[in-house]
């Protein structure tokens, strides 16, 4: 069964406010088929634990800003500011800092599940007129 509209939402709305705080490498994998527990997995990479932090926060804002306002269910990890995993059932969001993203390749480990795309709409804007 694929990823969920209610999870596609989620996952796209944390994905935007992920990149709205600059965080790099952002990726959304659909594990509806391989997991009974969550539809998608959202990984996104800072450079320091203030920006994991940032992101984090960012992210909670967003989905609680939602007309269907979304609660995290469980969190870890935000003390370190390394590694914060946000759960919110329908996805798992995972905010890295850039050498645990590396370390435990998160994205290789779940490569052969299909990617949900996502494009950064400041990055998606017209620059200007020619």
């Amino acid at each position: 069964m694929p990823v969920t509209d209610r999870a596609r939402e989620l996952a796209l709305t944390a994905a935007q406010a992920a990149a709205d705080k600059k965080a790099q490498d952002i990726v959304i994998i659909d594990v509806a088929e391989q997991l009974y527990i969550t539809d998608a997995f959202v990984i996104a990479s800072a450079s320091n634990e203030r920006q994991v932090v940032a992101i984090v926060d960012a992210i909670e804002e967003a989905l609680l800003n939602l007309e269907e306002k979304a609660k995290p269910v469980r969190r870890e990890g935000e003390r370190q500011g390394r590694w914060v995993l946000l759960d919110y059932v329908d996805i798992v969001v995972h905010i890295q800092h850039t050498e645990e993203r590396e370390f435990y390749a998160l994205d290789k480990l779940w490569k052969d599940c299909p990617t949900i795309e996502f494009v950064d709409r400041d990055a998606a804007a017209p620059t200007g007129a020619a």
